[in-house]
C-alpha cells in the first residue's frame, strides 16, 4: 500500500513537472497559441472565415498522445436564440439560423433556416421538415470530409472521428471540425452561471470573458437512438474550456495530466476504450468547482484520489454530468449495461488497491520509484519548476517551428505585418514579444518571394527599384530570425544569377551551423551553453543560436530547380515544404560554384552534401526532411553530370517515408535520368 504522504506527492509533482512541462513552459506553450491566434484573427476575419485550437494540445500539454484540435467556422453564418435577435443582422450578408432546443436532448439543438435559400453550395446539407428548412449536421459533416480528403497529403489516411475530420501528419493526430459559432450563449446555459455564482469558481473575471466569446455547435448528433439524429448538433464549449483550463494552478494542471497519463497507460489498456480525456477534463472541473480538494504539491496524491473516487461514483450511478449541462448525461448509450459493469469493476479494482494503482503505469512508476525504494529520498516542488536557459530555449524554439503564417498574396502579408504592429504596442511577454519578431522575419522572406514571382518587369528602373525592396526585406528578416534566415537571401541571390553572392551568405551561415551552441535536434551540452550565451538577450540568443529547417512556401516558388517538388506537393495537398539548413548550405554551393565554373569547389561541396546524407544520424537531417534531402542531392548530381549518382540518390528518396509529398517528381525525374542514359549510350 502506498501512503498518499506529502513526500511523495511531492515527489511526483517534481516527476510530472518534468514529463509534462514546468509552470514556465506551459506559460511559454500558451503565449506562443495565444499570439498567433492574435495575428491571424483579422486576416481570417476578412476572409470571412474564424478557427481556433482546442484540445490537449492547445491547453499545453505536449505528451505523445496529445493530438491536435481545430474548429473552423464562417462569419456569415448567425445563430440566435430567440427570432427576435434577427433585426440585429443583415439578410442579404448573413444567413441566419434558429437555435431549436425543445424537442432534443440536452445539450442538442436543430437548425432551422430562416433567411431564404443561401448559395448554391449549402443547400445539399439542407432537409426539408414540417414546412422548415434545417441543417443536417450529418451532410455537413460528410461534405466537408470530401473537402478535407481533397486537401491533405495523403487522403487516404482521412476519417471521420466523431464530428471531425481526422488524419495523421507524422505522428500527430489531426482533428478538424466545420462548426457554426453562436453568440449569445444559449438560454438553457443560465443554470451554469447561476452555479459559478454560487460557488465563485471560476472567477468573475473569467466567466465574463467566458460569456464575451462565442459557444459552438459541432456537426453530431445525440445517440438516444441507435443511430445519431442528423437534424441534432452538439454544444460545445471549446473556448470556455480552455479558459477554465488557464485558470489552473500548476498542481490541478498536473493533476489532470496525471488522470491522462492514467487513463492511457492503465484504464484504457483494456480492449474497449470506453473513457477518453474529456471525461478528464470534465472531472476537474467540477473538484475545482465544489471546492473539497486542497491542491498543492504535497496534496497531489490526494487530488488524485478524491477524483478516482468521483469517476468510480459516477461509473457506479451511470450518469456523468456535462459540467455546462449537467442534464445531458455523457454516458448515454455510451457506457451502459455490460460496459458500465465491466469499467466499474475495472475501477473498483483500482480504488481497492489505493493510490498504489499508480505504479500499473510504466510512466508513474519510474517517477515513484525512486522515492518508494528510499524513505530518505525527497524532491522540493522548487526543483521541478526551475529551468535553465537551455531548455528554455529547446520549449520556446520547439513551439516556434511548430508555427508558420499562412500568406499565400501580398495584401495578406500586409494584413499580418499591420496585425503584428498592432500586437508590439501591447505588453506582452518576452516569448510573446519574440514570437513577433520571428513572424516579422518570416512574413518578410514569404512576402519577398511572393514579390520575386509576380513583379511584372518593364523597366530596368522599376527592375532596380523592386530588387532593393526585396533584398531590403530579406536582410531585415536575417537580422530578426534565426540562423538560416541568410539562407533566403542567399536562394534569393541564385534565383536572381548572382551567384558569387549566394556563395558568400550561404558560406557565411555554414560558418554559424558549426557553431558548438546551436540548438538544432536539440543535441548540445546545455551547461556550457548557459554559461555562454545564458547571459544574451532572449532575442541576441535566437538570432546566434536558433537553427530550425528552411521551408519552400506553398505556391510560392523560390528556386528554380525545386520548382517541380513544389507543384507536385502542391497537388498532393501538400504545404510547406522542410529542408535542413545543411542541405541547403551545400545545394546552393554546389550549384553556384557550378554555374561559376568553379569546378573543384562545385565537386566538393557535393561530396560534402553526399557524406552528410549517407553518414547522418538524425541529428542533421531529419526523418520527415530526407526524402526531399535525398532529391536535392540527385538533382544536384543530375546538374554536374552524375548520372549513374543521381540515379541512386533518386531511388534512396524513394525508400524514404514521403513525408514531402514528391513521389510523382520523383519518378519523373528518374525516368529523365534513364532516357539521358541511353541516349549517352547511343551516341
Amino acid at each position: 500500500m502506498m501512503d498518499p504522504i506529502p513526500r511523495l506527492s511531492e515527489v511526483l509533482y517534481v516527476g510530472l513537472c518534468r514529463k509534462i512541462g514546468t509552470p514556465t513552459e506551459v506559460a511559454i506553450r500558451r503565449d506562443v497559441k495565444d499570439t498567433r491566434e492574435m495575428i491571424i484573427k483579422p486576416v481570417n476575419n476578412h476572409k470571412g472565415c474564424a478557427g481556433m485550437e482546442s484540445g490537449s494540445h492547445r491547453e499545453g500539454f505536449r505528451l505523445i498522445s496529445s493530438d491536435i484540435d481545430i474548429m473552423l467556422w464562417f462569419c456569415n453564418y448567425k445563430l440566435i436564440t430567440e427570432i427576435s435577435q434577427s433585426r440585429f443582422y443583415n439578410t442579404s450578408k448573413h444567413i441566419i439560423m434558429l437555435m431549436e432546443d425543445s424537442d432534443t436532448p440536452p445539450g442538442f439543438v436543430r437548425l432551422r433556416l430562416l433567411t431564404p435559400l443561401p448559395y448554391i453550395g449549402m443547400v445539399p446539407c439542407l432537409v426539408f421538415l414540417n414546412g422548415g428548412a434545417y441543417l443536417s449536421s450529418l451532410l455537413w459533416r460528410e461534405h466537408y470530409f470530401q473537402h478535407r480528403i481533397k486537401t491533405v497529403p495523403n487522403p487516404e489516411n482521412v476519417r471521420i472521428h466523431g464530428p471531425c475530420s481526422s488524419n495523421f501528419i507524422g505522428p500527430i493526430e489531426f482533428d478538424v471540425a466545420y462548426c457554426l459559432a453562436t453568440f449569445p450563449w444559449p438560454k438553457l446555459l443560465g443554470g451554469w452561471i447561476e452555479r459559478c455564482h454560487r460557488h465563485t469558481w471560476p472567477p468573475v473575471y473569467v466567466l465574463e470573458k467566458i460569456l464575451k466569446n462565442e459557444c459552438h455547435c459541432m456537426p453530431i448528433g445525440s445517440k438516444v437512438d441507435v443511430t445519431p439524429n442528423e437534424l441534432e448538433w452538439r454544444l460545445s464549449f471549446s473556448q470556455a474550456e480552455q479558459q477554465l483550463v488557464c485558470t489552473m494552478n500548476h498542481a490541478q494542471f498536473l493533476c489532470y495530466g496525471l488522470l491522462k497519463i492514467f487513463l492511457k497507460e492503465v484504464i484504457n489498456c483494456a480492449e474497449d476504450k470506453l473513457l477518453c480525456s474529456y471525461y478528464m477534463k470534465t472531472t476537474m472541473f467540477w473538484m475545482m468547482q465544489l471546492g473539497q480538494v486542497r491542491w498543492c504539491p504535497n496534496n497531489l496524491l490526494d487530488c488524485f484520489w478524491k477524483c478516482l473516487k468521483y469517476l468510480l461514483h459516477c461509473v457506479y450511478r451511470g450518469v456523468f454530468p456535462n459540467f455546462f449541462i449537467p442534464q445531458n448525461n455523457m454516458f448515454m448509450n455510451k457506457i451502459v449495461d455490460d460496459s458500465r459493469e465491466s469499467l466499474l469493476q475495472q475501477l473498483y479494482q483500482y480504488y481497492t488497491m489505493g493510490v498504489s494503482c499508480l505504479l500499473s503505469s510504466p510512466t508513474l512508476r519510474s517517477i515513484l520509484e525512486p522515492a518508494l525504494s528510499s524513505p530518505s529520498f525527497v524532491l522540493s516542488p522548487a526543483e521541478g519548476e526551475f529551468i535553465s536557459i537551455a531548455n528554455l530555449d529547446i520549449c520556446g524554439i520547439r513551439e516556434f517551428k511548430r508555427l508558420r503564417v499562412p500568406a499565400q498574396h501580398i495584401w495578406e502579408s500586409y494584413l499580418y505585418l499591420k496585425s503584428i504592429n498592432a500586437l508590439f504596442r501591447f505588453s506582452s511577454s518576452p516569448h510573446q514579444l519574440l514570437l513577433l519578431q520571428y513572424y516579422t522575419a518570416q512574413i518578410l522572406v514569404r512576402l519577398a518571394f511572393i514579390m520575386t514571382n509576380s513583379a511584372s518587369y518593364c523597366t530596368h528602373k522599376n527592375i532596380y527599384n523592386l530588387d532593393t525592396k526585396i533584398c531590403g526585406m530579406l536582410k531585415m528578416a536575417a537580422r530578426l530570425g534565426t540562423v538560416p534566415y541568410l539562407l533566403y537571401l542567399a536562394l534569393y541571390y541564385y534565383r536572381t544569377r548572382r551567384y558569387d553572392k549566394a556563395v558568400r551568405f550561404s558560406n557565411l551561415t555554414k560558418r554559424k551551423l558549426l557553431d558548438d551552441f546551436i540548438i538544432y535536434q536539440y543535441i548540445f551540452d546545455k551547461q556550457r551553453y548557459n554559461k555562454t550565451v545564458g547571459n544574451l538577450s532572449l532575442s541576441r540568443r535566437m538570432g546566434l543560436v536558433w537553427v530550425d529547417d528552411v521551408y519552400l512556401f506553398h505556391n510560392v516558388p523560390c528556386i528554380e530547380e525545386l520548382f517541380l517538388e513544389q507543384n507536385v506537393s502542391q497537388q498532393n495537398g501538400g504545404q510547406d515544404q522542410h529542408l535542413p539548413p545543411f542541405v541547403i548550405v551545400e545545394m546552393l554551393s554546389v550549384l553556384s560554384h557550378y554555374r561559376l565554373g568553379n569546378r573543384s569547389q562545385c565537386l566538393q561541396s557535393l561530396t560534402d552534401l553526399q557524406t552528410l546524407l549517407l553518414y547522418d544520424d538524425g541529428t542533421y537531417v531529419p526523418l520527415y526532411t530526407r526524402d526531399l534531402s535525398w532529391q536535392v542531392l540527385g538533382i544536384c548530381q543530375q546538374v554536374v553530370g552524375d548520372l549513374h549518382g543521381a540515379l541512386r540518390s533518386y531511388e534512396e528518396s524513394l525508400r524514404q517515408e514521403p513525408f514531402q509529398g514528391i513521389k510523382e517528381a520523383t519518378y519523373f525525374r528518374t525516368e529523365c535520368v534513364k532516357q539521358q542514359l541511353q541516349r549517352n549510350v547511343y551516341m
